[in-house]
C-alpha cells in the first residue's frame, strides 16, 4: 500500500469505530508499527476535514479519535442520534457532576434527594460517571465516554 492509502485505511477506521479508537487499535489495523506515523496522518486527516466544505470533523479525546459533526449541525440533527436512554432526573444529575466533576456523591444527596443512589448507580451502568472511594463517601466524575457521547 502506497502513503494515501493508508492515510484512507486510517480514516476508515475512525469512522467505522462504533467508539473513539485509541493510536495502538488503529496500528493494529492497518498494520503501521511507528504511532508517530498514524499521529501524522490522522493531523492531516484533521486538517482535511477543518479545511473542506463538510459538516464532518474528526475529534481528539483523550488521546482517541472518532468522527463527529461541526457546529451548528451537530446540535442541529442530534435528535436523530440514537443512544441509551437516560432518565430525566439522571440526566439532571450528569450535568450537575459535569460542572462540578468530583463532587462528593454525600453532596449531591444533599441536592437531589435519596433517588441520587438510584440516578448513580443507572449512570455508572451506563458508563456515563465513574465513583470513587473518599473518607466516608464517593467522589462523582465524567468518564471520557461521557465526553465522547455528548461532544463534552
Amino acid at each position: 500500500m502506497d502513503e494515501i492509502d493508508y492515510k484512507k485505511l486510517v480514516e476508515a477506521a475512525i469512522f467505522m469505530s462504533p467508539n473513539a479508537i485509541g493510536l495502538a487499535e488503529i496500528a493494529g489495523i492497518t498494520g503501521i508499527a511507528s504511532t508517530g506515523k498514524i499521529r501524522d496522518l490522522i493531523s492531516e486527516l484533521t486538517e482535511k476535514y477543518k479545511s473542506a466544505d463538510t459538516a464532518l470533523a474528526i475529534f481528539e479525546i483523550d488521546g482517541k479519535y472518532l468522527f463527529g459533526l461541526k457546529e451548528p449541525y451537530s446540535s442541529r440533527v442530534s435528535g436523530l442520534a440514537s443512544g441509551p436512554d437516560i432518565s430525566r432526573g439522571a440526566l439532571r444529575l450528569l450535568a450537575y457532576v459535569s460542572k462540578n466533576e468530583g463532587i462528593l456523591q454525600s453532596d449531591l444527596t444533599k441536592y437531589f434527594g435519596y433517588a441520587t443512589y438510584d440516578h448513580v448507580a443507572e449512570l455508572l451502568e451506563k458508563g456515563f460517571i465513574e465513583t470513587k472511594k473518599y473518607k466516608r463517601s464517593k467522589k462523582v466524575s465524567t468518564t471520557a465516554k461521557f465526553k465522547e457521547y455528548f461532544n463534552a
